[in-house]
């Protein structure tokens, strides 16, 4: 079985490395960014991708978009530091098999990638509970939870404003923007701007509020 990792942080995959090693069974294959992801999808044929939702570049999800594209039975796992059901509902909407967060036990990290790599689908105990629970309340909305002021903000990065331009449309300081941006960043599990309008953009929020 040909497992591909898909991370930009190398600790990261000498991590999947070592879990996955003594299983005589198991080839893992890396990859650091989207295109060398796809170039592996396409010539290696995994059976199953570990994949990172914040990648350089591309998001996960449109890299697992187009993964499905080219190959509709590719199986892949969404492996993050973000245990929220938001990104969880995303994943499994995006056509990802299994979702694991990056803080749980390493042994249902095997687990997961045996799951997956059988047919079936993979989430934490956990993470399942969370996302039922999110399901009867707020349905699989990733922007559900943010205030009026937050979505204004994505929808004005989403139209190319920078954060000084965003603070003077909206009247309040620099700083107001930027502490916004980090929370933002924080319960979206975005590590930069480009990653928030990404997300914006992903979920058409300029539209909706245009």
């Amino acid at each position: 079985m040909r497992v591909l990792i898909v991370d930009d942080h190398p600790m990261v995959i000498a991590g999947c490395r070592g879990m996955l090693s003594g299983q005589s069974d198991i080839e893992v294959l890396e990859a650091r960014d989207a295109d060398a992801a796809l170039e592996a999808h396409a010539s290696a044929q995994p059976d199953v991708i570990v994949l990172d939702i914040n990648l350089p570049g591309l998001s996960g999800f449109e890299l697992l978009r187009r993964m499905l594209k080219r190959k509709p039975d590719t199986k892949a796992i969404v492996f993050t530091m973000n245990d929220d059901p938001v990104f969880a509902a995303r994943s499994i909407e995006h056509g990802a098999k299994g979702y694991l967060a990056k803080n749980e036990d390493p042994a249902q990290f095997l687990k997961a990638v045996r799951m997956v790599a059988a047919g079936e689908r993979y989430l934490s105990n956990q993470v399942a509970q969370k996302l039922a629970f999110f399901d009867q309340k707020h349905g699989a909305n990733p922007l559900e939870g943010l205030n009026g002021r937050e979505l204004e903000i994505l929808r004005l990065l989403a139209e190319g404003k920078g954060m000084a331009e965003i603070a003077h449309i909206m009247r309040v300081s620099y700083k107001t923007v930027a502490n916004s941006c980090s929370l933002l960043k924080r319960k979206l599990g975005a590590r930069s701007r480009a990653d928030l309008i990404r997300i914006a953009v992903e979920n058409k929020l300029a539209k909706e509020l245009v």
